[in-house]
């Protein structure tokens, strides 16, 4: 599979630009957050998103999806970037729908896929309990009850945990607490006995929730995978949600860095406009560089999965990716703010909003440190 996009990939990719320009743009946000929105996001600008099929594009036909792949998944994420659009798109599909795709059994993908791609289900992953990124740092516990578990401890950093349907629960069933192995995945309903949801408000006006887990009954059937073993599905999902992250990643940037150069060429300093100025051409200069590089490691990736290498090379290129597109974002956002000088500070103006923006997707499921590392270990470092 060429490392470019067809026709089709290109056709989705420009009526999802159009769509979130004219649907979805950043004044959107700016109001969801002036208007302390309970959702987060605008109810109507999702349910038009599920309308034209993007909750349901890498589900196969048998599940109520389009089988269109993650490529084209991931072409209307980056464009959903371009605008910072607020949906539950990532937390309910690139995560929560891949868990389920990889871990369900054939009964619950049937019964639960289709209402994640018609918008009705969805879905949160609860995994993280510390302010860093550390999948397997689990001190959550199930515990053996007669008709199946009972699940105790807490969650934080849960994105989309306050208007999910479901969560998946990452909790440990046996092992150390920092062992891989030992972990379980859990289908828990939001409003189950025991279950305590309290949504946080980040810094890019996003969503998040701590969730506290109190003695939650939850039966066999509950289990994503198999027990003990939840770890086998974990990885690979969130290497796939790594990649669809920094999909939306690389629309902000690009969004970031043309909003930057338009700037340079209508600002004006000793008569002439700054863009002139060879320190700012050079950075400018090295700012596209970097943007080059990382639309290639986005788009390997996302054509990775669509022909599904093994998953050793998936994993490299997810931290690959994450770690540079993770570099590329804070570059180009601070130099965006850097060039539009004290404007830019101020909240009136746009550009503040991708800084912010990329301060908290660096953190999701690793920052640029953690994916180095990760990736120089799986090439043996």
């Amino acid at each position: 599979m060429a490392m470019i996009l067809n026709e089709e990939q290109t056709m989705l990719k420009d009526s999802a630009k159009d769509f979130c320009t004219a649907n979805a743009p950043i004044t959107q946000l700016r109001e969801l957050r002036d208007a302390e929105n309970a959702d987060g996001f605008d109810q109507a600008t999702w349910n038009s998103m599920v309308e034209l099929g993007w909750a349901a594009i890498p589900w196969g036909e048998e599940h109520g999806g389009l089988a269109f792949g993650y490529k084209g998944l991931g072409v209307v994420t980056e464009e959903s970037g371009r605008t910072l659009t607020a949906s539950p798109l990532f937390a309910s599909v690139w995560v929560g729908g891949t868990l389920l795709n990889l871990g369900g059994s054939d009964a619950q993908k049937s019964e639960l896929l289709p209402s994640v791609a018609s918008g009705e289900l969805k879905l949160a992953l609860a995994l993280e309990e510390s302010h860093r990124h550390n999948p397997y740092n689990i001190s959550t516990t199930a515990t053996p009850s007669a008709d199946g578990c009972t699940l105790s401890g807490k969650k934080t950093f849960v994105l989309g945990g306050h208007v999910a349907d479901k969560l998946i629960v990452v909790a440990r069933t046996s092992g150390e607490q920092s062992a891989r192995s030992g972990l379980t995945l859990f289908l828990v309903d939001r409003d189950a006995a025991g279950v305590t949801v309290t949504r946080t408000i980040m810094a890019d006006s996003r969503n998040a929730a701590n969730v506290v887990l109190d003695n939650v009954a939850v039966s066999a059937g509950a289990v994503l995978g198999a027990v003990d073993s939840g770890a086998d599905v974990l990885d690979p999902a969130l290497d796939i949600a790594c990649i669809g992250l920094t999909a939306e990643m690389l629309g902000s940037i690009q969004e970031c860095f043309e909003r930057t150069v338009a700037y340079l060429k209508e600002r004006k300093q000793f008569g002439v406009a700054i863009g002139s100025f060879q320190a700012l051409k050079h950075r400018a200069a090295n700012m596209f560089c970097e943007i080059e590089l990382s639309k290639s490691c986005v788009l390997e990736a996302l054509t990775a999965l669509d022909e599904g290498r093994d998953s050793t090379e998936v994993a490299k290129l997810a931290s690959l990716a994450k770690a540079k597109v993770g570099e590329t974002y804070g570059l180009v956002s601070r130099e965006g703010i850097q060039m539009h000088g004290g404007i830019g500070m101020t909240d009136e103006f746009e550009i503040g909003f991708f800084i912010k923006r990329a301060a908290v997707a660096e953190q999701t499921f690793g920052d640029v440190n953690y994916h180095r590392n990760r990736y120089g270990e799986l090439e043996g470092y």
